[in-house]
């Protein structure tokens, strides 16, 4: 398929906006052109919570349906009729689809976004490069607005309604993409706050969005494909103060049980977060300065459900650390991991400070 990149209009807050360039910082999007699931899709979705529960790390925010493509998913016949799923990804095997427009119209869930936990937070005044590419179906109504916004908390709402979010990244001008060709919207911004999520979609009303339709079969509604978002620091880098008890200042003692402070599992889940890879980062760099160190990895939950779910969720969850490190080129025999579910407290479970406290990860140091 052919590209090319296109500056459209775009905002930020604090800056001027460019096009982006190439940068070798990591990505800080996990998941980006949505090719893991959770739980792979093979059908259509109603609810935003059924997106949620299928794609890796992204999430609704919103009671709406993103519509995750991949392999496996089969379009409803109805809606194959009107051209849905007869794009191809950007890159990989799968993307996402946003209704974005149409609520004047009657349309449901007219306003859908996509939102993911970024790997780090924002640091205020980095400078920060961000991009995605879109195609449009050919029927639908070509909008502006179609835009990235940021968050501190994440948001979690049970109605469909409008997030009106302030965009630091939109396309001022209808992104009128020929059929089944791509387009990347992509600028620069400074960050004025340490945001944590980062949301995609339209983030104004219908009467402040332009559409363009013209078509004798025309919808009476908005839709595009969204695939591979980046989100990178742009140079100068700034340092990121390192606190007193950060997991690289320990000293490191055979014996000695360290707690693993950053790690984040999906509830009932043994599925590591993208924000966990910043701390199992610094356990790997340890681990790589001391070839001759082996660690037992440490699973512990609160005392809320039974004693054999907590045992087999603390294990797995000790076991999907250990597998990070694996996948990262630290050997197998350095490491061992157990569970204890909920036998080996550390607070109190009678409040929910005390069980927060009590659900975590910890490693011993068997051997330096």
């Amino acid at each position: 398929m052919v590209s090319k990149h296109i500056l459209l209009g775009l905002i930020l807050i604090s800056t001027k906006i460019i096009l982006s360039a190439q940068t070798r910082q990591p990505n800080l999007v996990a998941n980006p052109s949505f090719e893991y699931f959770a739980d792979p899709p093979i059908g259509w979705f109603y609810k935003g919570e059924h997106f949620t529960k299928v794609m890796k790390y992204w999430h609704s925010p919103t009671s709406s349906s993103p519509d995750a493509y991949g392999p496996k998913v089969r379009v409803p016949i109805q809606w194959a009729n009107k051209g849905f799923g007869d794009q191809k990804p950007h890159s990989g095997t799968a993307m996402v689809g946003l209704t974005l427009y149409g609520c004047q119209f009657g349309k449901p869930h007219c306003r859908e976004y996509i939102q993911i936990q970024l790997s780090e937070p924002l640091v205020v005044g980095q400078n920060y490069a961000l991009s995605f590419w879109v195609s449009h179906l050919p029927r639908s109504l070509r909008i502006n607005n179609i835009g990235a916004a940021f968050s501190v908390n994440k948001i979690d709402i049970k109605t469909d309604a409008l997030l009106t979010l302030l965009p630091q990244v939109y396309a001022h001008q209808p992104i009128d993409v020929l059929p089944h060709k791509w387009h990347q919207l992509s600028g620069e911004f400074v960050a004025d706050a340490e945001a944590n999520y980062l949301i995609i979609g339209n983030f104004f009303s219908d009467s402040l969005t332009t559409a363009l339709g013209g078509l004798s079969n025309q919808l009476d509604y908005a839709y595009y494909y969204i695939d591979d978002v980046t989100l990178v620091k742009k140079e100068p880098i700034l340092p990121i103060p390192v606190k007193d008890d950060d997991l690289t200042k320990i000293p490191l003692a055979k014996g000695k049980v360290i707690p693993l402070k950053n790690i984040f599992f999906d509830t009932n889940s043994a599925d590591l977060l993208p924000r966990s890879f910043i701390e199992l980062h610094k356990l790997e760099s340890i681990m790589q300065a001391k070839p001759s160190m082996v660690i037992e990895i440490r699973g512990h939950t609160d005392n809320e459900g039974s004693d054999n779910y907590n045992k087999d969720l603390s294990r797995r969850r000790a076991k999907s650390v250990m597998e990070y490190l694996v996948e990262h080129d630290i050997p197998r025999t350095r490491i061992r991991y157990i569970g204890y579910g909920e036998t080996k407290p550390i607070a109190t479970n009678n409040t929910p400070k005390g069980r927060q406290q009590n659900r975590r990860v910890e490693f011993l140091i068997v051997k330096e």
